[in-house]
């Protein structure tokens, strides 16, 4: 394709993007991103270029560098699939109930549903970002996200108001225990280890139950009146 050609596509799939929703955005950046992650895990974070990404999606290399700012960046929306139940759990809690009930309750409920496919490949970026420096810090910053949601979620159940400093701790102990318990899950997992304890989901959410009750020092987990 000569540069011409190039250009010219890139303003084509420019038009197109500006008259997308921001669902189709989203639904958009989520296919590079499992493209980008499916190259990573198969040949290497270094061995994987912006142009490999680009047409394994289809789209020119100007308009994956349009929507990203990194290749590694392009795991990002993955990654944070990865973490959209719990913190869509969360957000669900009732004020009546223990964490403990409500995850228990949601987790069982939704272990009979297929599991997303971006969950394995989530893991896959997980277990890279232990060796693959500028990717970990891409998962770092996905779990930043998580915080500031724990944060809204957390306040607003402790009727903290917004900046609150221990709800800002209460928050960040909360995601640390879902960044590790995620990167503990996904080990396993990948690694071939026994399943067996993740397999009962009523076992796996109180055992997130109670990290985050101890993580909070108990501040947040109960039933609230």
């Amino acid at each position: 394709m000569t540069d011409r050609e190039e250009v010219e596509r890139h303003d084509d799939e420019e038009g197109r993007w500006r008259g997308m929703s921001e669902q189709r955005r989203a639904r958009l950046r989520l296919e590079i991103s499992r493209e980008a992650a499916r190259l990573f895990w198969e040949q290497g974070v270094a061995a994987t270029s912006g142009d490999q990404i680009a047409a394994a999606v289809g789209l020119s290399t100007r308009t994956i560098w349009r929507h990203f700012r990194s290749k590694e960046s392009c795991a990002e929306p993955v990654i944070m699939q990865g973490v959209v139940t719990l913190v869509t759990l969360m957000r669900s809690w009732p004020r009546h109930r223990s964490l403990d009930d409500h995850l228990a309750t949601e987790l069982t409920r939704i272990s009979h549903e297929p599991p997303p496919v971006d969950n394995l490949l989530a893991m896959k970026m997980i277990r890279l970002a232990d060796t693959e420096p500028a990717l970990r810090t891409v998962w770092l910053m996905a779990y930043d996200q998580v915080e500031r949601e724990m944060c809204v979620i957390i306040g607003d159940r402790l009727e903290r108001p917004a900046g609150d400093l221990e709800g800002r701790m209460y928050a960040a102990a909360a995601a640390a225990v879902v960044r590790v318990l995620d990167a503990h899950i996904g080990a396993a997992v990948l690694t071939g280890a026994d399943l067996t304890p993740f397999t009962d989901m009523t076992a796996v959410a109180r055992r997130i139950a109670h990290a985050i009750r101890t993580a909070t020092g108990g501040v947040v987990g109960a039933p609230i009146a």
